[in-house]
């Protein structure tokens, strides 16, 4: 008996070691899958400030400066998808089992919107062509591509499109591992409670103990012609 209980014990503590280890990896999987995210989102927000193409024009565009081509100018909604990917972040952090795959299906769907907004061959990119109207002040998609010379992309397009995949992918781990991060706990609510009904229990019998009631009924006696020290 004394060795069965032994091994009963072993296989017990064997048990709790391995439900702590999927803890331990569920919480980071959920950190890891964040983060990746978030950074996926700081990736896109950065280069829609940044400059994205500097294009040169031919002679006959009269403009002999080179047009530079910001982020928000050559993607313009990829200021606004790159908030929503931070908010997603945090509706991982705070979503419950079911609402980790709405927000996952959604997650892989922006990563996916932001990598077709980074992506494209520059000179036929709308943003592009916009910026060269604007300095030359021709129009028609036509006549502004003719007046393209040269087009000269920096690294942040391509960080851009980095920080697509990275969204689509934490928005996958998230659909795929979600299962395994841990919930929230309720203990601190638990404490709440039980000291809010303590307060209230508490409270209920203040006026029954209050010293100020002896006094008053004393006072109806006295105005009654009863003497309240006569008993």
């Amino acid at each position: 008996m004394p060795q069965q209980s032994r091994s009963t014990a072993a296989r017990r503590r064997g048990r709790q070691r391995h439900a702590k280890g999927h803890g331990v990896t569920g919480g980071r999987l959920k950190l890891l899958t964040i983060l990746v995210v978030v950074i996926g989102a700081g990736l896109g927000l950065a280069g829609a400030t940044q400059t994205w193409f500097t294009v040169t024009l031919t002679h006959a565009a009269g403009h002999p400066a080179p047009v530079v081509v910001t982020g928000s100018d050559a993607s313009p909604a990829l200021t606004a998808l790159s908030l929503a990917a931070l908010a997603l972040a945090l509706a991982f952090a705070i979503a419950g089992r079911v609402a980790r795959i709405i927000v996952g299906v959604i997650g892989v769907i922006l990563g996916a919107t932001v990598i077709f907004a980074s992506a494209g061959d520059p000179k036929t990119s709308l943003g592009v062509r916009n910026a060269v109207s604007t300095a030359t002040g021709i129009t028609g998609d036509s006549s502004v591509h003719a007046l393209i010379a040269t087009v000269a992309a920096s690294a942040w397009p391509t960080l851009a499109l980095i920080g697509g995949i990275l969204i689509a992918l934490g928005s996958l781990a998230a659909l795929v591992t979600g299962g395994r991060w841990p919930g929230g706990s309720r203990r601190y609510n638990a404490v709440r409670f039980e000291e809010a009904d303590g307060k209230a229990s508490a409270t209920s019998k203040r006026p029954e103990e209050r010293p100020g009631d002896s006094a008053v009924d004393d006072w109806d006696e006295l105005t009654r012609g009863d003497d309240p020290t006569a008993d």
